[in-house]
């Protein structure tokens, strides 16, 4: 289950932002995940609340925005919506498709205390 090595990143880099902010608790985290970023986002869910344990990130409210995936045709330079990170170019009909967003997982933001 690599939602929880995620998790374990997430809040190591919060705890330790909320450090150099000279914060005692971390209230909500803000992330951004592509559909096609290959994360469980229930599990993801599951997976914070055990990382966040015991830390000053515990309890904090975990906000998960989903990001459409959009494909870009090497071939036309058409861009589009797909469904899959395998898809084909709806104007050409070129499989030589490069995924252009979809597949971020950031930290858009952190509320302190």
């Amino acid at each position: 289950m690599h939602e929880m090595s995620i998790a374990l990143s997430i809040i190591d880099a919060v705890v330790t932002k909320a450090r150099q902010e000279q914060s005692r608790k971390v209230s909500e985290i803000e992330l951004e995940i592509g559909r096609v970023a290959g994360v469980q986002l229930e599990s993801l869910k599951f997976c914070f609340s055990a990382a966040a344990k015991n830390t000053i990130a515990e309890g904090a409210e975990l906000t998960i925005r989903e990001t459409a995936p959009v494909g870009e045709c090497q071939e036309c330079g058409k861009s589009f919506p797909v469904s899959d990170v395998y898809a084909k170019c709806e104007v050409c009909g070129s499989l030589n498709v490069r995924i252009v967003s979809g597949r971020e997982l950031l930290i858009k933001s952190i509320t302190l205390e």
